[in-house]
């Protein structure tokens, strides 16, 4: 399989944890959201590092380093930068209970809806830098 459909099947994933997200969000589960979003947002970091590097990304789930590894750290804008700083908490996969709870704190129905919009806007961004021939 060539790196454009490596980086594909990332993508399409992306596109399922987006429409988690929008289900959850429907459903008043802010926690849940979050952690679509951060999963989204790791997959869409791992779909350009297909692209773009010739090593396979990192086993990891920090956003930042997997930005640094592929070469986009220093490309974020302050903007960016501070959105994957919100994102960062929010991998909760196997997390103790008092991290979802103060996790769930952070969560409400606008802090959910930035989340899904700041997703959707990076996953432009990185879609961008993928296949800069095609307009998203």
């Amino acid at each position: 399989m060539n790196k454009r459909n490596v980086a594909e099947k990332w993508l399409e994933q992306v596109e399922e944890d987006l429409l988690a997200a929008e289900a959850l969000y429907k459903s008043g589960r802010w926690l849940y959201i979050g952690f679509m979003c951060h999963q989204a947002i790791e997959k869409l970091i791992k779909a350009y590092w297909i692209i773009s590097c010739d090593n396979e990304p990192l086993y990891i789930h920090n956003h930042f380093r997997l930005l640094e590894g592929c070469g986009l750290k220093d490309e974020l804008t302050s903007e960016q930068r501070r959105f994957i700083e919100i994102m960062s908490p929010m991998y909760i996969a196997a997390r103790y209970p008092e991290h979802k709870a103060r996790v769930a704190r952070m969560l409400n129905e606008s802090g959910s809806l930035y989340i899904i919009e700041e997703t959707k806007k990076f996953k432009q961004w990185i879609l961008q830098k993928c296949f800069p021939e095609t307009k998203q």
